[in-house]
């Protein structure tokens, strides 16, 4: 995509892994909302923690707005003030086009271009490059199809979230006992970049939030890893990547701006 004239500033976020039992990190996120002053922002992938269909955010008339609803709401309203774009994430790749419309919000295929700047950014949430995690790329081929979802959409809600339950406990369990997690494939990434005539890959899901140079060119290429986002940590993360015209990248620590 093109971004519009009058943009002079683009915000990137990924990895926010919302949910409604971690208050801090909602807290910064609502906060975040109510005072960036980006003219669009770019959400790449794992915005919750869980999503197991859209029809999360059905409720009984006169009841309490789930968290879903409340995340919706919040992100119409932020939607009234720039454009919002969102890439699926390997945690909510279920999220549909009745919550995006709903939440005005955008979809992006991934990988997506977007020239900004007299640049080419190319844009993913990064889980397709993580080649070394067989296991992981075999699960993702399979979810990733159209009968794979259509079949787990078609089941009760309270038997997907069980389901996401015991996906999302397995995936702690592996944390706990510290295997290695694989990293974007450098090889790859280059082609990724090449094949797009892009410079820059902008990604989120590896928790490594790190600038890495693939090749030193001309013209350089280079890859820009996102943070991922949690007030409970020690210390605690909460970053955005910042784009100005005619200026570098910039991280912004949010933690620290509350402060």
């Amino acid at each position: 995509m093109r971004a519009p004239a009058h943009w002079r500033c683009i915000e990137f976020i990924s990895d926010l892994h919302l949910q409604d039992s971690q208050p801090e990190t909602l807290s910064i996120w609502r906060h975040y909302l109510q005072h960036t002053q980006a003219d669009a922002l770019f959400i790449l992938g794992d915005l919750f923690e869980l999503w197991v269909g859209d029809d999360a955010c059905t409720t009984t008339a006169g009841t309490t707005p789930s968290f879903e609803q409340a995340c919706r709401h919040e992100l119409a309203q932020v939607a009234q003030r720039l454009s919002v774009f969102f890439m699926h994430g390997n945690r909510d790749f279920l999220l549909g086009p009745d919550f995006a419309q709903a939440a005005h919000m955008q979809l992006l295929t991934d990988p997506a271009v977007l020239c900004f700047d007299a640049r080419r950014w190319l844009l993913s949430h990064g889980d397709a490059l993580c080649l070394d995690d067989t296991d992981y790329q075999q699960f993702r081929a399979q979810v990733r199809t159209p009968r794979w979802q259509q079949e787990f959409l078609q089941r009760p809600l309270a038997q997907r979230l069980t389901m996401g339950r015991a996906l999302r406990a397995q995936s702690e369990a592996r944390k706990a006992s510290g295997a290695p997690y694989a990293d974007v494939d450098t090889v790859t990434a280059r082609q990724w970049l090449q094949a797009f005539n892009a410079s820059t890959l902008i990604h989120g899901h590896t928790h490594r939030p790190v600038n890495h140079v693939l090749d030193a060119g001309p013209p350089p290429l280079t890859r820009l890893v996102l943070s991922d986002w949690d007030a409970a940590a020690r210390p605690p993360r909460a970053q955005i990547l910042r784009l100005q015209s005619g200026a570098l990248p910039q991280r912004v620590d949010l933690i620290s701006g509350l402060q």
